[in-house]
C-alpha cells in the first residue's frame, strides 16, 4: 500500500510542472517574434535616417515622391508631383525605391512561334 501511494505522490510532481512548461512554451514564440520586430524597426529607421535628396520613396499611406531636401533632421520635403512640395517627417517613409536601373524586369524571351492552325478545325487542349 505504501509503494502505491509513493508511486502516486511522485507523479503528481510532474503535472505540477506542467502548467510552467506550457507558459514557457508560450512566452519562447512571443520573444523570439519580438526581437525579429526589433530589428526590421531599426532597419526602417536606419533607412529613414540615411535618405538624400533625389531619392525615390514610398510613405505610409502609399504615396510615391522624390525626395528634394533632406537636411532636416525630423522631417523631408518630398516632391509629389512636378512643382508639388510637401513637408513629411522621417517617420512616414516605408520603403525606399531602388532605381529603374538596378531593377529591371526581366521579360520573358518571345515564345516559339506556333503554326497557324486551320479556321475550320477547332483546337482540343
Amino acid at each position: 500500500m505504501d509503494l502505491i501511494l509513493a508511486q502516486e505522490a511522485g507523479g503528481s510532481s510532474l503535472f505540477s510542472l506542467f502548467p510552467f512548461a506550457l507558459i514557457l512554451l508560450l512566452f519562447i514564440p512571443l520573444f523570439l517574434n519580438g526581437r525579429k520586430q526589433r530589428r526590421q524597426m531599426a532597419e526602417t529607421q536606419s533607412m529613414q535616417q540615411a535618405l538624400e535628396d533625389g531619392d525615390v520613396v514610398v510613405t505610409t499611406s502609399g504615396l510615391r515622391a522624390t525626395v528634394v531636401d533632406a537636411s532636416y533632421e525630423d522631417t523631408l520635403d518630398l516632391e509629389i508631383a512636378d512643382g508639388v512640395v510637401t513637408t513629411w517627417l522621417r517617420a512616414a517613409i516605408r520603403e525606399k525605391v531602388v532605381s529603374d536601373e538596378t531593377a529591371e524586369v526581366q521579360v520573358e524571351p518571345e515564345k516559339a512561334e506556333q503554326p497557324e492552325q486551320s479556321e475550320n478545325k477547332p483546337t482540343i487542349h
